[in-house]
């Protein structure tokens, strides 16, 4: 269980990994780079498909891109039959033939991405990469020894409020982000109308996690894991905050520029980065307060 856990901790690694790298081409406008799929310039040798395709920049980023998802599918399918034949519970060996189909489904929306010049699934893509890190996210907190352990306890109440809240996190979260890529991946700039909505998404994320970190603060202080988490999210909240505003003005800056400033891909970049780690570690709070729920149910 250790090992396996280990592994699903290195696949949820480089799922991070590909969605920073996904922003990253999103970011410099690369997303069409390499023109072809499942090929690349009609070649399927994954390592080589255009000379010398590494020294120029647009090609790194899509190609790379394209290398990473390999990457992860193969680590997502290990994990699945791993799980499958050494794991006792029956849901979770589920969970993992899931966490497989969907990277499948993400893989193919990437392709059909470029093959049918769609920015709509540009959109539906980068919503579905959140979905797939908070599957691989819960994968690796089962196979935790601390999950186990309260698996095992089951003797705690649940705190129904924070149970609500807990939810309602990666659910705000996951708006949030899907409101952020309808704004960036038509790469059409500041449209007034989406940034409004994101604007008020980034409002109720911040109000939901505020809820959230006040309730542990005010019940669960002795919960120590619980509520130095709690805290963590509270803070990267402020960090995408701070973010949202600096993309918001350099955008501004860079407008009218044919190329988006180097300034510009990196707070867009870093601000997408900081979405996924929010994703996380909204999945991490919502299974944290589950220890509440595998003992009687106290009213609220």
């Amino acid at each position: 269980m250790r090992r396996r856990h280990r592994f699903t901790v290195l696949t949820a690694l480089s799922t991070l990994v590909l969605m920073g790298w996904g922003a990253f081409v999103t970011s410099i406008e690369a997303g069409l780079a390499v023109p072809d799929w499942p090929s690349s310039y009609d070649s399927y040798d994954p390592f080589n498909p255009w000379p010398g395709w590494w020294r120029v920049t647009p090609l790194l980023a899509e190609h790379g891109h394209r290398l990473l998802g390999m990457l992860v599918g193969l680590l997502t399918t290990v994990l699945a039959v791993w799980t499958w034949f050494a794991e006792s519970r029956r849901w979770l060996r589920w969970l993992a033939v899931g966490a497989l189909a969907l990277v499948s489904f993400q893989g193919l929306l990437g392709g059909l991405r470029v093959v049918w010049l769609s920015l709509d699934l540009a959109v539906v893509h980068a919503a579905t990469a959140q979905l797939f890190l908070g599957l691989i996210v819960a994968l690796a907190v089962f196979t935790s020894k601390p999950w186990l352990a309260e698996d095992a306890a089951a003797d705690r109440p649940r705190d129904n409020r924070l149970w609500r809240l807990s939810l309602a996190v990666p659910a705000a979260v996951w708006l949030q982000i899907i409101l952020g890529a309808l704004l960036r991946h038509p790469g059409t700039g500041i449209h007034p109308v989406l940034v409004g909505l994101h604007i008020g998404g980034a409002v109720l994320v911040a109000a939901v996690v505020a809820a959230f970190l006040l309730r542990v603060w005010k019940e669960h202080r002795d919960t120590r894991l619980l509520y130095r988490g709690s805290w963590v999210l509270a803070g990267l909240v402020d960090v995408q905050l701070i973010l949202g505003l600096t993309a918001w003005f350099v955008t501004l800056d860079d407008a009218g520029m044919l190329q988006p400033s180097n300034v510009q891909v990196v707070v867009n970049t870093s601000h997408a980065v900081i979405g996924a780690l929010l994703m996380t570690g909204s999945v991490l709070a919502a299974l944290a307060t589950h220890g509440w729920g595998r003992g009687p149910v106290t009213p609220g």
